[in-house]
């Protein structure tokens, strides 16, 4: 994590450019997290000052942007330093977001399972029920929980 934070300084440093959008909780239940992540992508590009003439994109889908081409990569960042390095802004700037929504709601441990669903996370969903950052898609009732602490 100490590293990736570095490497952040230094992408943010270097980079031609860079772009970071969010989407949130709401709009990941209307669309769904697929097409939520499509299209932090597409603001995140809508952003940049210079537009890309080719897009890598980490995954096996995507969503086309406007007319610009694309490739996906499978476990692209582990190949392209560029989608290396989309891949640790991304990151960096959800575990932030996640701090910070920690300190209002400490309970889930946001600072430490950045909104997996861990079972010490499952298990304060069930003790305190969802907060208003919680997708509501992601409801777990009692006996999810009870399967998914039998079953890690």
């Amino acid at each position: 994590m100490k590293n990736r934070n570095l490497l952040r300084n230094f992408i943010e440093e270097t980079a031609l450019d860079y772009s970071v959008a969010f989407v949130d909780h709401e709009e990941i239940d209307r669309i769904n997290i697929l097409n939520a992540s499509f299209k932090a992508m597409h603001l995140a590009i809508d952003k940049l000052k210079t537009m890309p003439e080719f897009l890598l994109i980490d995954g096996n889908r995507f969503l086309k942007y406007k007319q610009t081409p694309h490739q996906c990569i499978v476990e692209g960042d582990g190949i392209y330093a560029s989608i290396a390095a989309a891949s640790i802004l991304a990151k960096t700037y959800r575990d932030d977001y996640m701090k910070r929504v920690h300190e209002e709601f400490p309970y889930y441990k946001w600072n430490a399972n950045k909104g997996y669903g861990t079972a010490e996370h499952r298990n304060a969903i069930e003790e305190f029920g969802l907060c208003k950052y919680h997708r509501k898609s992601f409801n777990i009732l009692p006996a999810q929980l009870k399967i998914f602490e039998r079953f890690p």
